[in-house]
């Protein structure tokens, strides 16, 4: 079957699904058989996808596609499951709104940290192989890096490698396109949008977090998403105009990322000195950054941050992050300094909000709280 008439057979079957409206057929040249409206028709495209694929074995539709995560205590960092190549082989990959590129040992890689990981037999040339990347059932071509070198302290770390969903303009590589890029070009997703909902160990038990692409769960949130508009293309760049404890501004303001690579929120360090200076006890520890009482754990206040005229909170018992393991009762602050002029609102932050990265026209981050 020639391509064209497939494509015009799925336009037609969709067209069949979609529309249940009355149809006027012209008797001239048979007989007309009359349609009628289904009082009780719902739209539901997934059930149309689902029919598509089974009459049309041979095309891939795809409305959305879902990767659970694996939250690795205590909230440090979340991974996937990603498959590469046919045959398919699994890899563990970090989602990272903050990279572009997708990374993972090559086979040719005999360190000893690459010899802990899956490695990949990807067609390569120099640093970069090609093959199909399926994630959550999307599978385009993708271009991959291939490390031939890891250093030892990614050894220790779970997961295989890094998968980017920055903006094509930070990839390593000049003119190599991002996953997303190649699924929204392809018409692989309903939506151009990655939903992200990370879990939270204090929250709902650090379980059941997922990267939606394609789609956007609501039961994960609360009230209706603010779409934030990115300033800058590269990372997820938006503009963060204010700072507050407890709904009392602190005055102040910064652009700033949403970054999924990033475990904690780092702001600038008068936005830090701010912040902590309003809860007893912190104190900011020239060896271990700021630092603040284990027992705000148990307190029902929250830092918040204004995005597109809202304000979104980070409780503050998410600032209670890690004991120092010291006996001081004191622990590392989910809040740090050092990064004046352009924040970075990490996991602490998307835990207790969740976040839709549109990649249209013009890209926008969507945020809501978390409904648990």
């Amino acid at each position: 079957m020639k391509v064209t008439a497939l494509v015009v057979s799925l336009a037609v079957a969709v067209l069949a699904v979609v529309d249940a409206s009355p149809l006027k057929i012209s008797p001239k040249h048979g007989h007309a058989v009359p349609l009628t409206r289904n009082p009780n028709y719902k739209h539901n495209t997934h059930a149309q996808i689902a029919k598509l694929n089974k009459r049309y074995p041979g095309v891939n539709i795809l409305a959305t596609g879902s990767v659970p995560l694996v939250n690795v205590h205590p909230d440090l960092e979340y991974y996937g499951t990603v498959s590469v190549g046919t045959p398919a082989q699994n890899v563990k990959l970090d989602f990272d709104t903050g990279s572009s590129d997708i990374w993972f040992p090559s086979s040719t890689c005999t360190t000893a940290a690459c010899k802990k990981h899956v490695r990949d037999g990807s067609t390569a040339s120099g640093i970069l192989g090609s093959d199909i990347v399926s994630v959550g059932g999307v599978k385009v071509r993708q271009t991959i890096g291939l490390a031939t070198a890891e250093s030892s302290q990614f050894g220790s770390s779970p997961e295989d490698g890094l998968f980017g969903l920055g903006f094509n303009t930070i990839e390593s590589v000049s003119g190599v396109k991002t996953f997303l890029d190649n699924a929204i070009a392809a018409g692989a997703l309903t939506s151009p949008v990655v939903s992200v909902f990370l879990p939270s160990v204090r929250r709902n038990g650090g379980v059941g977090g997922e990267y939606l692409f394609g789609g956007i769960d609501s039961t994960k949130y609360t009230g209706s998403l603010t779409y934030v508009p990115v300033t800058k293309k590269g990372y997820w760049q938006v503009h963060i105009s204010d700072a507050s404890i407890n709904g009392v501004s602190l005055g102040q303001a910064s652009e700033g990322i949403i970054d999924t690579g990033t475990t904690l929120v780092i702001v600038g360090d008068a936005a830090a000195a701010a912040i902590h200076k309003k809860i007893s006890g912190a104190k900011n520890d020239p060896n271990n950054g700021w630092l603040v009482p284990c027992s705000l754990k148990s307190n029902t206040g929250n830092v918040g941050f204004q995005l597109g005229g809202k304000t979104f909170n980070v409780p503050l018992a998410d600032l209670a992050y890690e004991d120092l393991g010291d006996g001081s009762g004191n622990c590392f602050s989910g809040i740090q300094g050092g990064q004046d002029g352009l924040w970075i609102l990490g996991d602490v932050f998307i835990k207790n909000n969740y976040c839709v990265f549109s990649q249209t026209s013009s890209p926008s981050i969507g945020i809501a709280p978390l409904a648990y």
